[in-house]
């Protein structure tokens, strides 16, 4: 007693869970009772499918004349919580088979569009055919998935079938039972084409042109796109609202918080790739308008947009950046000593005087002292073409 209620309560979680996927939409399902005379061909097309349909399961079912279904498919379906449970074999899926059956029997052929199963109705050929039952049945029932099959796609509306009987002499009723599967998220329009617009869109924006790498950048615009609209929706806005959306989803990919964090710190890589390639505009602009005027500048940011504008000659903009800097951590002496170097390029020896002579015996670093990073900083200006008379004056000061 106590195993059957533990399956009970596994089979319920399992069906719980699987349920918040997608859904039976036996309201969009397709019944039909044909009847079909002796060797007769004839197609029969589904209702259309909804968006988001990812499989269909399908059950036909010859009867004799005045014999009635047991159940209808899509109540069978309703015991089982998603398709896999069908091509898995579960106990539920025993009973997709009809229960009845009559003594006849026919073959039958799916196709994915109309042009395919007229021809099949006219010369009985099934070579386009998307599934072919060639072996003549009186009952069969099969899951199908339409978004794996390299024949049916998620973009098809419809499926035909095409029916042939073998009963020469009487004639036959044949029921079809189709019942789709909807994907929620994909029931929104948001399949793999129209994802793919929305990230070659978000590409073009200004800002991940300007990223080395925009992936996660677009990728998070993608997510809150389908998140705020469906495709449809989507659709119809105006090109300017498609605009702002597009505009106020980037802003808002770029907070500062936890799942926008990758996206930052990408960015600040990006930006120090600029700047390692000495190319100075491309790294000021990326940092200073993905982090900076978002308010999401920290102290090191600050710090890297005064260099950016050191190596730039930009001095006084450094200068301005190095305070902010300093303001957000004034304990961090690399700040220190760029903001020194700021005021000695830009003219001011007095203030950059004052800062080497305070902190010249400390460290910047746990591995490297104030006067080691001075030296290298000047050479390295000096590389890249930053000139000043007053570098030696410094050297012999904290010498």
């Amino acid at each position: 007693m106590n195993n059957r209620l533990l399956l009970l309560l596994i089979f319920l979680s399992l069906k719980a869970f699987s349920q918040t996927d997608g859904f039976w939409d036996k309201e969009r399902a397709t019944y039909k009772e044909i009847k079909v005379s002796a060797g007769q061909r004839i197609v029969i097309k589904t209702e259309d499918l909804p968006i988001g349909t990812t499989e269909i399961v399908y059950r036909i079912t010859l009867l004799d004349e005045n014999q009635q279904l047991a159940n209808s498919l899509a109540s069978v379906l309703k015991a089982i919580p998603d398709p896999t449970g069908i091509s898995q074999g579960s106990a539920g899926a025993v009973f997709i088979l009809s229960k009845v059956s009559g003594d006849d029997k026919c073959t039958y052929a799916m196709f994915a569009n109309n042009e395919s199963a007229q021809n099949y109705k006219e010369t009985g050929k099934t070579e386009k055919a998307c599934l072919t039952q060639n072996e003549a049945v009186s009952k069969d029932a099969k899951r199908i998935s339409v978004e794996k099959s390299t024949c049916f796609n998620s973009d098809s509306n419809a499926i035909w079938f095409g029916f042939e009987s073998k009963n020469w002499i009487l004639k036959q009723k044949i029921i079809l039972e189709v019942v789709p599967w909807i994907d929620y998220k994909l029931n929104r329009g948001w399949n793999i084409e129209n994802r793919k617009s929305i990230l070659a869109l978000a590409k073009t924006s200004d800002l991940a042109k300007k990223m080395i790498n925009s992936d996660d950048f677009c990728l998070c615009i993608l997510e809150k796109m389908q998140k705020q609209f469906r495709f449809q929706e989507y659709q119809k806005l105006l090109a300017i609202e498609k605009t702002k959306a597009f505009r106020d989803f980037g802003n808002t990919c770029l907070t500062e918080k936890p799942a926008n964090k990758s996206i930052l710190e990408g960015i600040r890589s990006d930006a120090n790739q600029y700047f390692k390639k000495k190319k100075y505009k491309e790294a000021i602009d990326l940092l200073l308008n993905a982090i900076v005027d978002n308010g999401n500048g920290n102290h090191l940011d600050y710090n890297a947009l005064g260099t950016y504008y050191l190596y730039s000659n930009q001095y006084q903009k450094a200068i301005q950046s190095l305070q902010a800097a300093e303001k957000l951590d004034n304990a961090e002496l690399l700040i220190k000593l760029n903001l020194a170097h700021a005021y000695l390029l830009n003219g001011d020896f007095h203030e950059a005087k004052m800062l080497h002579k305070k902190f010249k015996s400390q460290n910047v670093t746990a591995n490297q002292n104030w006067n080691t990073k001075t030296k290298f900083d000047f050479e390295d200006f000096k590389k890249n073409g930053i000139q000043s008379e007053d570098f030696e004056k410094i050297l012999k000061l904290i010498d």
